[in-house]
């Protein structure tokens, strides 16, 4: 364990010939700074570059929820100083990882031309996760985040108002924000560089009947697009619903979307590592800090601002391992995505890796 230390002055701030003072803190494991981070990626570099091929199972990529985080993009924190551009950045991202999660479509529909843009500057097996409108998973969206046109065909009374929430919608301008999400990421689809289509459900979406029409309500809208599904209230996972939930997603044959995360809060969902899709299966970290799991208006770089430690990560290895031999391909995205947080463990978990692979 590191240490860092800080002096301190003689009393008065006199020159006497005096013993000076150093406090030593222990340095936390899992927020050393991008620094000590960034020394642990070094002698990686490459190791998640293609995806693993496990033995008498299927692939492995790894990769991160995001590659343009302002934590991220700083100066000297994960890019190297050349790669200016959005463009720059991305390239850079797809010679060390295979698939890369993208969150900023939850705040904005996603663009034709962007999501064309997206193809082209990356290789040919790179693959793209796309997180679901806000709107498309029960949560509210700022009105002036949408396009023009869904805007104008707002009744008078919600072009009124800051946030809008899709039930609030008549039917017809809900069917919109679909079709415009399905327009923006043809391109993806087309170039079969679209892996699935994320759908994060809020923590006041519990286990019920309307909840479950809702998600087989997005997987008839999707249509031959793969969805997965994650749920952050633990009462899908309670003793009365856990097996029903597995079920439910098993029988629709639908990715759940496997999280670590803080533990020990009523929102809190378990680890529970089940393939419900012999097409994908899907784990997600978000990290352990508890101090802002729950914490109100804070950006996700601070939220998510955790590096895992190897013994954490080895614990999982195996999980992913015996996931990847029941689908035919297996996703691993570190959403702890501070900095370069999140590219280091993905590194370290493809290295954790190789030991079962092919």
């Amino acid at each position: 364990m590191g240490f860092s230390s800080s002096r301190l002055p003689p009393p008065g701030g006199g020159a006497t010939a005096r013993t000076l003072c150093w406090v030593e803190k222990p340095q936390d494991p899992h927020d050393p700074g991008f620094e000590l981070a960034g020394e642990q990626a070094s002698p990686l570099a490459g190791v998640a570059s293609s995806p693993i091929q496990v033995a008498t199972g299927g692939a492995v990529r790894t990769g991160t929820a995001s590659w343009t985080d302002p934590t991220m993009t700083a100066k000297g924190v994960f890019y190297p100083d050349d790669a200016r551009t959005a463009e720059d950045r991305l390239r850079y991202y797809a010679t060390l990882f295979p698939v890369v999660e993208v969150d900023a479509t939850y705040y904005a529909l996603p663009r034709e031309q962007q999501a064309q843009l997206w193809a082209e500057r990356t290789p040919d097996d790179f693959i793209f996760d796309i997180k679901a409108h806000a709107l498309m998973t029960g949560q509210p969206s700022e009105l002036k985040r949408l396009p023009k046109d869904i805007r104008e065909a707002l009744p008078e009374d919600l072009q009124a108002k800051t946030r809008v929430y899709g039930k609030d919608l008549p039917a017809e301008v809900y069917d919109e924000v679909w079709n415009s999400f399905l327009h923006g990421v043809r391109p993806l689809k087309d170039a079969g560089k679209l892996g699935a289509v994320f759908l994060q459900f809020p923590r006041w979406i519990f286990p019920s009947n309307e909840a479950r029409d809702q998600i087989l309500d997005a997987k008839r809208r999707l249509g031959d697009i793969l969805l997965t599904v994650e749920f952050r209230h633990g009462s899908w996972f309670n003793e009365k619903n856990a097996e029903r939930t597995l079920r439910f997603l098993s029988d629709n044959r639908i990715p759940y979307v496997i999280v670590d995360e803080p533990q020990g809060f009523k929102s809190s969902v378990p680890p529970v590592a089940a393939v419900t899709s012999p097409e994908l299966a899907v784990f997600r970290f978000h990290g352990r800090r508890k101090d802002t799991w729950e914490k109100q208006n804070i950006p996700p770089s601070e939220r998510f601002r955790y590096l895992y430690d190897e013994d954490e990560l080895a614990d999982w290895a195996p999980r992913i391992a015996e996931a990847a031999r029941s689908a035919r391909e297996t996703h691993a995205i570190m959403n702890n995505c501070s900095g370069n947080y999140g590219t280091t463990n993905a590194q370290q978990i493809a290295e954790l890796l190789k030991q079962y692979q092919a």
